[in-house]
């Protein structure tokens, strides 16, 4: 049975302050595990070549107080006014944590998923969301907001992440049944 952190009581603001998707991932999952629940989170952004790496883990919150989708790729597509488009080399990264209640005795799980990309001067696309519209996929030939939700989700980072933590949790699952 999947819950929400309201389902089971919890619905303070969990501050995200790790340096990696992993750590935040892990830190967000931590809470329901503290409750007693396994918990199940994930923490992904844009990295791109060309700002050595940034946004990051700051790709939520890019453009400061405030932030919106048009904010956060307003500041990437002005810092990246001078690069031209062979430099612009991009992916998205996500970690996908699960912690379990101190009592399993069992250790914190963490899939990742990559996808790559680069980041065109025009948004193009209307599905998606976040930096979407500029993060164009030379294999499909589109930005990932003019890819199909099913599309989407089968080249993925969010989506390699979820298969790749499917797999591990599988078996662990089936040892807790018993």
């Amino acid at each position: 049975e999947l819950l929400s952190l309201s389902d089971i009581g919890f619905c303070g603001d969990i501050v995200e302050d790790g340096d990696t998707f992993e750590a935040n991932a892990l830190i967000k999952a931590s809470v329901p595990a503290s409750m007693g629940y396994i918990g199940i989170a994930d923490d992904s952004g844009i990295c791109v070549d060309a700002l050595g790496g940034a946004p990051g883990v700051y790709s939520a919150r890019y453009s400061g107080e405030g932030h919106t989708d048009e904010k956060n790729n307003a500041k990437l597509i002005s810092e990246l006014r001078n690069v031209p488009y062979d430099e612009r080399t991009a992916h998205y990264a996500c970690a996908v944590a699960c912690v379990f209640p101190e009592e399993y005795g069992i250790e914190p799980i963490v899939s990742y998923g990559s996808c790559g990309g680069k980041i065109v001067f025009e948004p193009k696309g209307n599905g998606g969301f976040g930096y979407d519209p500029y993060f164009f996929r030379e294999e499909e030939g589109r930005t990932m907001a003019e890819l199909t939700a099913e599309e989407k989700d089968s080249i993925s980072h969010r989506g390699e992440a979820l298969r790749g933590f499917a797999e591990t949790i599988r078996p662990i699952l089936k040892e807790l049944e018993k």
